[in-house]
């Protein structure tokens, strides 16, 4: 009895101070900007309540929609890329090959550092190292930078898609390491090449690593901000303008705090309404495969 009381005070002084610093520094902000949407609060001054006006404008703002439009876009092609070559790497260190452990550590380095720090090191790189390459090589598609352009969603797509691999990696190869080798085995009798084998054996044994990949992968880059930022800023123009980007440069410098915030809450609501349906499909897809 004395050892349960102990194990309970234990649990209470780790997760109590947690809970309040969680519900101070997440929960309470959040609801702070879920109130101030159904105002017209610029961030300073007087406000009123303005009832659901800003969320009918959402709806009517070309800005917001079309920033919208470019984060799907985005997204979809970050998740797919990111989840398909990341299975590939995966297959590749699951093999029996040497230093296996050295390259699973080069492929995670990536993912420790900050994405800040990464994308701005590659800006100076896209800015600088690489049109420079092209200049003395006499390469016109690589003299410029790519970054100024309209195709700037292409450099930190390639950033982000490099980042990113490694957490899903390691999903993936904590899935394929799962998978009974005897399988393999049996299957090899039965006359199975590699792709067969993939098909039949491997990836549906694996399905629920690649849920879990996809829905993590899409809620990720549906909030992408850190890379555009450091990158483009947004630009050029709003060409690279995703929705985190425009709450946060309208909304903290453009006097919109509250109109931003009611789209902070929007973002919010897309967000898990299309990770749920992410979980559905994909489940069911796991029922039939398995």
């Amino acid at each position: 009895m004395r050892q349960k009381n102990r194990i309970n005070k234990a649990f209470y002084i780790m997760t109590v101070p947690m809970a309040i610093l969680f519900f101070c520094f997440h929960t309470f902000p959040f609801l702070q900007g879920v109130f101030y949407s159904f105002t017209d609060w610029k961030g300073y001054g007087n406000w009123k309540f303005v009832g659901l006006r800003n969320y009918l404008h959402i709806f009517q703002d070309k800005n917001v929609l079309s920033a919208y439009l470019f984060t799907f876009e985005f997204a979809v092609c970050a998740t797919i890329l990111v989840n398909v070559l990341s299975l590939l790497v995966a297959c590749a260190l699951n093999a029996k090959i040497k230093c296996k452990n050295f390259l699973k550590a080069v492929f995670f380095l990536p993912y420790m550092l900050g994405t800040l720090i990464i994308s701005y090191v590659f800006k100076y790189i896209f800015s600088n190292i690489i049109p420079a390459f092209g200049k003395a090589l006499g390469i016109a598609a690589l003299s410029s930078n790519v970054l100024g352009t309209n195709h700037a969603w292409i450099g930190v797509l390639v950033v982000t898609v490099w980042q990113s691999m490694a957490f899903n990696t390691l999903i993936y190869l904590s899935g394929l390491q799962t998978v009974d080798r005897d399988l393999y085995e049996a299957a090899a009798l039965d006359g199975a090449t590699g792709w067969k084998r993939f098909i039949k054996i491997t990836f549906p044994l694996i399905a629920p690593f690649f849920t879990i990949n996809m829905v993590l992968s899409g809620k990720n880059f549906l909030m992408a901000f850190d890379q555009f930022i450091a990158m483009t800023n947004g630009g050029p123009g709003t060409a690279t303008t995703t929705i985190s980007v425009l709450i946060y440069k309208k909304g903290f410098s453009g006097g919109q705090f509250a109109y931003q915030s009611a789209n902070a809450v929007v973002l919010f609501l897309v967000v898990v309404l299309i990770s749920v349906f992410q979980l559905r499909v994909l489940e069911r897809r796991e029922a039939k495969v398995n």
